[in-house]
């Protein structure tokens, strides 16, 4: 019989190769395999009760010592540094048609907490704004901009809940589920990753809370570092969250919180995918008006590309009754016109410290209409043109079909101001409302606002009004921080009023030193509409 004298050498080759392959291979496909999700993973809360009413709170502290946020750079697709700037063929370089809204009510809102920037965002609801600025919320009427609660530590809602939750402060967002008539309040916790959210009992945002947490480190991969960003938006089916994720294994966590459950105070689940690969700083879509989306319809996230030069939309679909059929769409490249991510910094008068654009990322909210015949999402970034910065306003639709870039804007009027930071909203009628900071090294950084009607050209806005005039600039320190969002957002009952909140300075100071101002408009063209959203929740499913 003859042997096979190459067996061993066979063998041998063969075992290196195994070996080569598990050395070399087997961690790129652990890697592909983080990339993206396939399935959701579902979370079950670990905390899940009934707060006592926030204006019977006692208020928390919100904390020992002054706190600075420091951006981490994105975890995918940072601004390329050196980038040659771009001609913006968008670029509106003169002041539009007379802006003919109707100025209502204007007053400060919180100021001079311990922590920068101030993350200003706030939600109106049936009878009261509600504002939070970093670490401290506070709650007014909103007829009368009268301060009914606060500015309390936005911990104070979770006082009882033990830590994580009842010790960490600032990146909160409010929104108003408009269907229900009640506030959504979140606040996220970094180390360890843990989602706080409070849906309140009603329409007064000064009463009872229930109170979830969910544990999101459980859902991330090992080597997550920091979460940051952490953005909402309300949809039928769900609350919708995202946050960009750092660190080597770095990303984007998406999640579905069960609103049907929570808005029943019954016990909650959450579904989320993490993903590598569709990009960083997405903005979930937040649904304005009374029409909801078509029956099923999924969520949409939008980010924007700096080095594509495009939109990018993802659609994330939930079943609740079987979690395996829960989706996250691949992304729907949306090519825009050229432009430059805003970057150099902001003069201001009276100080040689420029203020940080964070042109990287849209800025809050996408916000979301059905007009019936089509749907629309509106959102906007900050760009540079001619040495100066201005805001790219987008209008897209058809989200549900083969969305499409309606139309797209910078505005940015050759009167040498930088405009930035801002936050776009639609009202009933069709009206866009543009608010953003304004400073040059003429004027201390003030707070405006443009709009447009449906009969302006396409991808233009009108003239611009002054909400207030800052009366001192951010003094140097060791970075410039501003925003890190404004928010633009409709009152429910009417469905035209704008109200519009972000940052300013009364005088010069530090870093701290920031001051807040709230405002409402209307075009007196909005009809008010016929009928009032509302849901009443309904059954949870099993």
């Amino acid at each position: 019989m003859h042997r096979n004298t190459n067996r061993p050498r066979v063998v041998f080759f063969a075992v290196l190769c195994v070996a080569f392959f598990a050395v070399l291979c087997w961690p790129l496909l652990q890697n592909q395999a983080l990339a993206q999700q396939v399935r959701a993973s579902v979370l079950s809360q670990f905390w899940h009760d009934v707060s006592p009413p926030l204006r019977d709170m006692a208020p928390m502290a919100s904390g020992p010592t002054e706190f600075e946020e420091v951006p981490p750079p994105q975890p995918t697709e940072p601004l390329s540094a050196g980038a040659a700037p771009v001609v913006d063929p968008v670029l509106q370089s003169a002041f539009g048609s007379p802006l003919s809204t109707i100025d209502l009510l204007n007053f400060d809102g919180i100021a001079h907490t311990l922590s920068a920037p101030p993350d200003t965002n706030g939600a109106v609801g049936a009878t009261q704004f509600m504002q939070w600025a970093n670490t401290k919320l506070a709650v007014y009427d909103k007829s009368t901009g009268d301060l009914l609660l606060g500015p309390v530590s936005g911990s104070t809602l979770f006082n009882g809940m033990g830590a994580p939750c009842e010790t960490n402060h600032g990146d909160g967002i409010i929104l108003y589920d408009k269907a229900a008539d009640r506030w959504m309040f979140s606040q996220l916790v970094d180390t360890p990753t843990v989602a706080c959210i409070a849906v309140s009992a009603s329409s007064d945002a000064t009463d009872i809370y229930y109170r979830y947490a969910f544990d999101l480190s459980q859902v991330l991969p090992p080597g997550t570092t920091l979460s940051d960003y952490p953005k909402f938006g309300v949809w039928p089916d769900g609350y919708y969250y995202t946050a960009n994720i750092f660190g080597p294994t770095g990303g984007t966590n998406i999640c579905a919180y069960d609103r049907a459950n929570m808005l029943l105070n019954n016990d909650a689940t959450a579904q989320c995918f993490f993903s590598r690969t569709i990009g960083a700083s997405y903005l979930p879509a937040d649904l304005d008006g009374s029409t909801p989306p078509p029956d099923g319809s999924p969520n949409f996230l939008v980010d924007i590309n700096n080095s594509g030069q495009e939109l990018r939309l993802v659609a994330f679909h939930v079943d609740w009754s079987n979690p395996a059929n829960s989706t996250l769409s691949d992304a729907v490249h949306i090519p825009v016109a050229p432009f430059s991510p805003a970057s150099g910094g902001v003069p201001q008068f009276g100080s040689t410290g420029r203020l940080d654009t964070l042109g990287d990322r849209l800025m809050f909210r996408l916000a979301y209409r059905n007009f019936g015949d089509h749907e629309s999402l509106v959102a906007n970034h900050s760009v540079s043109a001619g040495g100066r910065i201005g805001v790219r306003w987008y209008e897209l639709r058809n989200p549900n079909d083969v969305p499409y870039l309606y139309q797209q804007g910078t505005y940015m009027p050759d009167d040498g101001v930088f405009r930035w930071m801002g936050s776009i909203a639609m009202d009933l009628a069709g009206d866009i409302a543009l608010g953003y900071s304004a400073s040059s090294a003429d004027i201390y950084p003030a707070i405006r606002y443009t709009a447009r009607t449906p009969d302006d050209p396409l991808g233009t806005m009108e003239d611009e009004k002054s909400i207030i005039e800052g009366g001192g600039s951010q003094q140097p320190a060791s970075r410039q921080r501003w925003g890190d969002y404004s928010s633009m957002i409709i009152d429910p009952v009417d469905d035209c009023t704008f109200w519009y909140t972000t940052e300013y300075y009364q005088t010069s100071g530090s870093v701290f030193n920031w001051s807040t101002r709230i405002a409402s408009f209307r075009f007196p063209s909005c009809p008010a509409p016929t009928t009032t959203a509302s849901v009443t929740p309904k059954a949870a499913h099993q």
